[in-house]
C-alpha cells in the first residue's frame, strides 16, 4: 500500500530503503481515489521510531493511506525536537472538526503512574470520547489500550511482579472474527509493561469480546462495537531491535531488567535478534485496515457520518 506522508518526513528515506512504496503529497493529488485518513496519536518518547514502526505496519495492501500525526498540547516531549513536532504534527484543536477512517493511539511509558496522575490524561480522555463520534475504527496499543479499558469500561490495571518483557506465545480464540483471519493457531508477539488489565475483569465486561490471549501475558488482543474498538495489549510494531535497545538501555541505567524472553538467540543478548513477528504484525493492521475502517467507512466523511451501524 502507498502510504502518504509529508515529502520532507524524516522517516520517509528509511521507509523508501526498505522497498516500501512511500507517496508524498505531489503524487497522491494527482491520482483520482480517495486515500483512508489515518490519525495517529503518538505518545511513546522517541517520536521518530514510532512514526518508523507504525507506518512500515500500515504499508501492507492495496490501500492508500494519509497519516496525520497528532501530539498532546498538554505535554512537553523531552526525546523529540520541537522543529520535528512543528512541522510534521498537530494539536487536537487543529483537528477536531475533523472526521477520520481510523486512527491509532500508542502506548506511553506512564503505566507505572495512576491514570489520572497523567498530565495529559485530560487531553486524552477528550480525544478518547472524540473518537466515538469522529472515527470510524480506533486501535489502541499497550498503555493505550489499558487507558481505553480504564476510561471507557472501568477496567484497572495492575501492577505485576516484574516487567513483562520479550515475545510471548499467544493462541487464538475466535476464528470467525475477520481481524484474526489468517493467523496461526500459536503466534509470537512481543510485550513491554510493567502492569496488565487482568484477563478475568475483561472476560466479565460483556462489551468487550477477547480474541487472542497468553498463558504467560494474559489479554493481548480483543475488540468492542464489533471493531470501532480495537484493544492491542503489546507491541506488533516493534521492529527487529526495539527490544534489544530497551534491555541496553535498562541494564546501562542499572534498573532490574531481565534478557527479553524468546528473543535472543540461546538468551544471548550479544547476538542478533530473530524477527519472528513481523507476519502476524502484518496480518493485525492489514485486517485492521481493511474489515474494520475501508470495508466499513463512509465515502465522505464531510458531515457527520452514521456509527450507529444501522
Amino acid at each position: 500500500m502507498p502510504v502518504k506522508v509529508q515529502a520532507d518526513l524524516p522517516v520517509k528515506e528509511i521507509l523508501e530503503s526498505e522497498n516500501i512504496f512511500v507517496m508524498d503529497e505531489t503524487r497522491a493529488v494527482h491520482q483520482d481515489i480517495r486515500p483512508l485518513k489515518i490519525m495517529i496519536l503518538n505518545l511513546m518518547p522517541l517520536k521518530e521510531d514510532t512514526e518508523l514502526q507504525l507506518l512500515r505496519s500500515l504499508s501492507n495492501t492495496s490501500l492508500q493511506v494519509d497519516v496525520t500525526f497528532l501530539m498532546v498540547a498538554s505535554h512537553e516531549a523531552k526525546n523529540t525536537s520541537t522543529s520535528h513536532l512543528n512541522t510534521f504534527y498537530v494539536k487536537f484543536e487543529d483537528v477536531r472538526k475533523n472526521y477520520y477512517d481510523g486512527m491509532i493511539i500508542t502506548g506511553a511509558p506512564v503505566e507505572q503512574m495512576e491514570f489520572e496522575e497523567v498530565d495529559y490524561w485530560d487531553e486524552l480522555t477528550k480525544i478518547m470520547d472524540w473518537t466515538n463520534t469522529h472515527v470510524t475504527s480506533t486501535m489502541f496499543l499497550c498503555w493505550g489500550a489499558q487507558a481505553s479499558l480504564y476510561h471507557f469500561y472501568g477496567l484497572k490495571k495492575r501492577m505485576l511482579p516484574e516487567k513483562k518483557f520479550g515475545l510471548f506465545w499467544h493462541k487464538v480464540n475466535n476464528r470467525k472474527i475477520p481481524l484474526v483471519r489468517g493467523f496461526d493457531d500459536e503466534f509470537l508477539a512481543p510485550h513491554s509493561r510493567h502492569t496488565e488489565v487482568p484477563i478475568d475483569d475483561i472476560r466479565a465486561c460483556k462489551d468487550v469480546t477477547i480474541l487472542a490471549e497468553s498463558d504467560e501475558a494474559g489479554f493481548y488482543l480483543g475488540m468492542a462495537e464489533e471493531g470501532r474498538k480495537i484493544f492491542v495489549m503489546g507491541h506488533p510494531e516493534y521492529d527487529r531491535m526495539t527490544l534489544d535497545g530497551e534491555y541496553h538501555r535498562d541494564k546501562d541505567k542499572g534498573l532490574p531488567i531481565e534478557i527479553p524472553k524468546n528473543y535472543y538467540k540461546n538468551d544471548d543478548p550479544n547476538t542478533k535478534p530473530v524477527l519472528l513477528w513481523r507476519s502476524h504484525a502484518n496480518n493485525l493492521y492489514t485486517n485492521w485496515l481493511n474489515y474494520y475502517v475501508y470495508q466499513v467507512t463512509p465515502y465522505n466523511l464531510d458531515g457527520t457520518p452514521d456509527f450507529s451501524g444501522k
